[in-house]
């Protein structure tokens, strides 16, 4: 199975983005629409919403409503099984995989500046962000929190492309973190470029819980969904990430290559749990990385070259030595 990875470089909302839109909304329409025409939020709604807890990006999002001819309809909700980790010895980064449905996946790096502020990211929805970083160094990335709670909030994608439009430090994405409300559980990991780290446990029914945790998988503080908990291996991998920042991995460079083997590589694309790819962020350089088994993808504030790439998605590469996954 292959799989076709795009990056685009516009500093603010035009004809790129407008491409992106004409070619996924067609699946988004008949994805929002599957459950009836008023079963989601619609413009007006989600215009008072923004307004009241993200107010800065109101204008992005009426530019973007403008760019996609003014349709009153907007997107999104997914479960996912990712694993994330911040390495915080010299040259701290934060690296994760993207466990998903190829099919259900857009496969676009947009280098942005809608706000000023410019912004290297894995897009999805057309304007959310799975994980990225941006020009002070702050880096963010998601993963599903493991829990079947679904409330009244934003999709989480939205809320880290305000994180990482506004916010320059932990401190500051905490913040946002802590009173913007989101519809479902994500656990979503910050590293800032003074090295400073947490992880925030978000869910929809209770008060967000942020700690200096350097490591997510898809469960919170307990296992609550049993049956997704045991298809994903969200403790395992978590383990592992525990035992190689503890002194499992040899140095930076092997924690990076455990991402693209098991345990936290998965191939099971065929159950939608398949890694699509491992991300780096570099808070130093300001530098953002992609790679597969076999494949590496450079990226820069200063040197962000437009292109795509075709990459074959599978088992990892047969000569990697194997990682020992612990018990579940």
């Amino acid at each position: 199975m292959e799989l076709t990875f795009e990056a685009i470089a516009e500093d603010s909302p035009g004809p790129k983005w407008r491409a992106l839109f004409d070619r996924f909304w067609p699946a988004y329409e008949r994805w929002f629409l599957s459950d009836g025409d008023h079963a989601r939020p619609r413009y007006l709604s989600s215009l008072r919403a923004l307004r009241e807890h993200m107010p800065e990006l109101v204008p992005t999002y009426e530019r973007l409503v403008e760019l996609a001819g003014n349709t009153d309809l907007i997107a999104p909700s997914y479960l996912i099984r990712c694993s994330q980790a911040v390495w915080s010895d010299d040259a701290p980064f934060l690296a994760r995989n993207y466990d998903y449905n190829p099919q259900l996946y857009e496969g676009v790096i947009l280098k942005t500046a809608w706000n000023g502020r410019a912004v290297i990211s894995m897009n999805d929805c057309m304007w959310g962000v799975l994980d990225g970083i941006n020009e002070d160094g702050l880096a963010v990335s998601l993963s599903f929190g493991g829990r079947r709670v679904v409330g009244t909030g934003f999709g989480v994608p939205l809320v880290l492309r305000y994180v990482l439009e506004f916010c320059t430090t932990t401190d500051e994405a905490t913040s946002v973190l802590e009173r913007v409300p989101v519809h479902m559980s994500y656990n979503v990991t910050v590293l800032d470029g003074a090295g400073k780290f947490v992880t925030a446990y978000l869910r929809p029914d209770q008060p967000p819980v942020v700690s200096a945790v350097p490591y997510a998988a898809n469960h919170q503080e307990e296992i609550e969904w049993v049956q997704h908990a045991k298809a994903t291996r969200t403790l395992a991998r978590e383990r592992f990430l525990y035992r190689q920042l503890r002194g499992g991995a040899r140095g930076p460079e092997d924690m990076i290559e455990s991402f693209l083997r098991p345990p936290l590589y998965s191939s099971a694309f065929a159950s939608g749990y398949g890694t699509l790819y491992t991300a780096i962020y570099r808070p130093g350089p300001r530098a953002a990385e992609y790679r597969w088994p076999g494949a590496t993808w450079h990226f820069a504030f200063d040197d962000f070259a437009e292109g795509t790439r075709k990459i074959a998605l599978g088992a990892p590469a047969a000569n990697a030595p194997s990682a020992v996954a612990p018990h579940a």
